[in-house]
């Protein structure tokens, strides 16, 4: 006798070839017009309990129950049957299809009433919607109808998180940084006070930054103009403290915001499509990379932002590499001249001052400190000290300088020995 060969379950939609979700008969019973719902027979699986809470309701199929529900906007087939030839289309519904749909009302939720039209209303008079927010709510009293209000059977969450982003674009509204709900449930307009935190945060830390180096690079970009700057400089540096504190306050704040556990992903509770995905990527994993993307993302720019903040910070500290201003070393074989320089406040100052009095002819070598406001020349011990030249030279640069009498010369001549 031969063995009979089992039909082969058919799970893409016979129109667009999209994978297509199962579906409860009972759905196709309570949602088909009259002179179609009667061609439906067979089991009763159920994928919604009567009990209405949250963590149990609209659980997934795991049975074939014959049926799949097409959710493919360019496609009007509905349901089809696993087994046969059978399909509905949209015309044969009680209800619209609203996933399928790409204008008008759009409804999402059947069992409470959210649509994408009610979701742009309510994103253009608030700035947000709290449909998800609702919905949970009331699927713990009284409780969701999904499997007989919804074309799909399911729970209707991952759908309307899918129409609030299509209205949202259809708004023009960005919604990398989107705006919470307060624990109170009153309704926020702003964007997140996180995100914002955060990004206030990261641009403190560079503008603190950059303050702190200021009495650094300031003067070098007045004196590149042909303005003084020695003495905003000396001002700038009191506050060099200060403006270092801010900055690390501010980065502080940045790694807090970026590093601290999210409490997103649990408050949201039942969020996603609960019945099987159409696709291979579900409304879940869309929402769980795209998250995962941008909080990777905000990383590497806090670490970019912390790079920057302490390049500026250390900017003193080897701005006189780029500078060049390294005037050599003096030695006890060398006539020594001490000069008092006033508005050196970093290694910046030293090599811009030295730079200038190794110009001077007859300068063999200089040594500059902008801690001890001074710098030591060396000259040819057979030549008068050009003095007069090398005050010019310190005045060129932005700086004043003094010519120390010889006490001073000749104890810090045994100092550079």
């Amino acid at each position: 006798m031969a063995m009979e060969i089992p039909a082969q379950i058919q799970v893409l939609c016979p129109s667009c070839g999209r994978k297509s979700k199962r579906v409860s008969p009972v759905t196709l019973r309570a949602l088909l017009k009259e002179e179609h719902a009667s061609e439906i027979v067979g089991g009763e699986p159920s994928c919604c309990s009567s009990e209405g809470h949250v963590d149990t309701d609209c659980q997934p199929l795991a049975d074939n129950t014959g049926w799949r529900f097409c959710d493919a906007t360019d496609c009007d087939v509905v349901y089809f049957s696993q087994e046969g030839n059978t399909t509905f289309s949209k015309s044969q519904l009680k209800v619209p299809v609203g996933v399928k749909e790409t204008a008008g009302e759009r409804p999402l939720c059947y069992c409470f009433g959210h649509s994408v039209a009610s979701i742009k209303d309510e994103l253009h008079a608030k700035g947000r919607s709290t449909a998800l927010a609702d919905i949970r709510a009331k699927m713990k009293d009284p409780g969701c109808r999904c499997e007989t209000e919804n074309p799909s059977g399911s729970c209707c969450l991952g759908s309307v998180a899918q129409g609030t982003q299509m209205a949202r674009d259809e708004l023009g509204i960005d919604d990398r940084d989107p705006p919470v709900l307060p624990a109170s449930g009153n309704m926020s307009t702003g964007r997140s006070p996180t995100g914002r935190g955060e990004k206030i945060a990261k641009i403190g830390t560079l503008l603190a930054a950059v303050m702190a180096s200021s009495c650094c690079w300031l003067p070098l970009v007045l004196l590149a103009v042909g303005v003084s700057g020695a003495g905003i400089a000396s001002t700038l540096e009191a506050y060099r403290p200060l403006f270092m504190v801010v900055t690390f306050s501010f980065l502080g704040a940045a790694f807090y915001y970026t590093y601290r556990p999210k409490k997103a992903a649990a408050a949201r509770g039942h969020d996603c499509c609960a019945a099987e995905p159409a696709s291979e990527e579900d409304c879940c994993a869309s929402a769980a990379k795209g998250r995962s993307n941008m909080l990777a993302l905000n990383k590497v720019m806090l670490w970019v932002v912390t790079v920057m903040a302490v390049a500026f910070l250390l900017f003193p500290s080897y701005v006189g590499a780029f500078l060049g201003g390294d005037g050599g070393t003096v030695t006890a074989t060398m006539s020594h001249s001490v000069f008092a320089i006033e508005g050196m406040t970093c290694e910046g100052c030293s090599s811009i001052v030295a730079k200038a009095i190794r110009g001077v002819p007859g300068v063999l070598a200089v040594e500059v400190s902008y801690a001890d406001g001074q710098t030591v020349v060396g000259t040819e011990a057979s030549r008068t000290v050009p003095k007069e030249k090398l005050l010019v030279a310190i005045e060129s640069v932005g700086y004043h300088g003094t010519f120390v009498p010889s006490e001073g010369n000749d104890k810090n001549a045994t100092l550079a020995k």
